[in-house]
C-alpha cells in the first residue's frame, strides 16, 4: 500500500521541505498481547508510521546541509504529539520534523 500512496504523493507533488518528513500513521493495535482486545476508548495514539516522502535535509546557520538519514519506506517511531496532521483527498498524513523521530524499525 505504502508504494501506492507514495504514487498518489508524487502525482499530487506533495514534496516536504528541509528537514520535515511525510509519514503515514500505522493504525493503533486492537489487541493485546495477551489476546484481550482493546476499545476504542482505551486505545492509545499510535506512534509508528510508514515514511512516504524525505525532504532534502537541514540548513545550517552556515547554509550547509545535512542529508536525511531517513528514506522511503523506513518504518519509524516517532513521539507522541509529533508533527501537523494533514488531510489531502480523503487521506490523513503526518507531517513531522525528522528529530521528532525517535527510532527506525528494522
Amino acid at each position: 500500500m505504502a508504494a501506492a500512496v507514495w504514487g498518489w504523493i508524487t502525482k499530487m507533488n506533495l514534496k516536504p521541505l528541509g528537514d520535515k518528513v511525510i509519514v503515514e500513521v500505522l493504525g493503533a493495535k486492537d489487541r493485546t498481547k495477551g489476546g484481550i482486545v482493546v476499545p476504542d476508548s482505551a486505545k492509545e495514539k499510535p506512534q509508528e508510521a510508514k515514511v512516504l516522502a524525505v525532504g532534502s535535509g537541514k540548513v545550517l546557520p552556515s547554509g550547509k546541509v545535512i542529508p536525511p538519514e531517513l528514506k522511503v519506506g523506513d518504518t519509524v517511531l516517532f513521539g507522541k504529539y509529533s508533527g501537523n496532521e494533514v488531510k489531502l483527498d480523503g487521506k490523513e498524513f503526518l507531517i513531522i520534523n525528522q528529530d521528532d523521530v525517535l527510532a527506525v524499525i528494522k
